[in-house]
């Protein structure tokens, strides 16, 4: 089973947060809060996402790299996680 149905409720509990998150950003810009708090707002979504997207990395690592059943699946999973670092550090 893959680590992203394995970890379903979990990974779906940090998208609502970060759901959360924006919404508390568009209310700030509602409501023409100052742009340090609006910033600060950012910054915590932009944390949020980074945490979640190097929590999904690491398990692709983990799975299908480290534990790969073959040498083909390891080089599948290798290429489609250079392929989302290169679009990631962008």
């Amino acid at each position: 089973m893959s680590h992203t149905i394995e970890n379903k409720d979990k990974l779906l509990a940090r998208i609502r947060r970060l759901k959360g998150q924006m919404e508390a950003v568009e209310r700030a810009l509602e409501s023409g809060k100052p742009c340090g708090e609006v910033l600060q707002l950012l910054a915590s979504v932009r944390g949020a996402l980074s945490g979640l997207t190097g929590e999904v990395m690491q398990d692709h690592l983990h799975e299908h790299v480290l534990h790969a059943e073959n040498d083909e699946e390891r080089a599948r999973a290798t290429e489609e996680l250079a392929q989302v670092l290169k679009t990631y550090i962008r």
